[in-house]
């Protein structure tokens, strides 16, 4: 089956993120933990907790499609000693969160260098800080998102990505979501046959499809090896409509979540409808 949704707001209570996702018509949902330009938030209120899993009881949304995504803020490769303690710290609170929540998925983008440090450190200090959240949280899968590769951004290859999750130690407490936007962005030319081929074969041969939790489905504004990190709505970019029936066409993407994050919130539920139209 596909499950098919987008990123939520938790505005009033993260209780409102399944209610938000159910009336989009959606299967899935992403959404943030806490407001995610702020550090620090108070912790769940008990019953803002049990509101959340009663609400995604009653619309039918299960914890492996729910995709929560980290903050913004948090650099895992921060090179700075105590800044990047402060962001290991923070990046464990989410997961912690999530855990509450009882959410299984917490997405984030792996981490930059600030073009300090070698890409091949810096991947050690991403993995080294992953390895030691999950081993003080239990369950929830720490699921790195492949980057446009702007600037000294980090994962925007499935070398960095594999290397990453390798040097972790601890593969099964880790995962993939796959952008189609920062795919495009970053040299996967989606938009051909060939290429969309490509993508999906690298990514097994070098990851695995065992690793993949979730995708992103975003459109891209900029031209494909661009590193331009700027999404659009879906078919009116250079990726291509054909591309996204694809996707859902496609075996490989079946019981994950597909989330848009694309720019116009208001035809998000219209998205949601034509991406499932394309379901055999």
């Amino acid at each position: 089956m596909k499950f098919v949704g987008a990123h939520v707001s938790i505005a009033g209570g993260v209780e409102n993120a399944p209610c938000n996702a159910a009336a989009l018509q959606a299967d899935a949902f992403a959404m943030f933990t806490k407001n995610q330009r702020q550090w620090n938030a108070p912790p769940y209120k008990e019953e803002s907790v049990q509101k959340f899993k009663e609400n995604c009881l009653k619309y039918g949304f299960s914890s492996e499609h729910i995709l929560a995504h980290d903050s913004y803020l948090i650099n895992l490769g921060q090179p700075d000693p105590e800044k990047r303690k402060s962001a290991v710290a923070a990046f464990k609170n989410e997961l912690e969160r999530c855990y509450q929540l009882g959410i299984k998925l917490l997405n984030f983008h792996p981490g930059s260098s600030l073009k300090q440090l070698s890409d091949e450190e810096d991947i050690k200090l991403i993995a080294a800080g992953v390895r030691q959240a999950v081993e003080e949280v239990p369950e929830v899968i720490a699921v790195f998102e492949n980057t446009a590769g702007q600037g000294s951004n980090l994962g925007w290859n499935f070398d960095q990505l594999a290397a990453m999750i390798s040097e972790t130690g601890r593969p099964e407490r880790c995962g993939v979501c796959l952008d189609t936007c920062h795919a495009f962005a970053a040299g996967f030319d989606l938009s051909s046959d060939e290429g969309y081929e490509n993508f999906w074969a690298e990514f097994d041969h070098k990851i695995g499809l065992e690793f993949l939790r979730g995708m992103h489905l975003n459109d891209a504004k900029g031209v494909c090896g661009g590193r331009l990190d700027r999404h659009d709505s879906i078919g009116k970019g250079n990726i291509g409509i054909e591309t996204f029936r694809k996707i859902l066409k496609d075996k490989r993407t079946e019981n994950i979540p597909l989330i848009l994050e694309t720019p116009d919130e208001s035809i998000w539920s219209e998205e949601i409808a034509l991406l499932k139209s394309f379901v055999p």
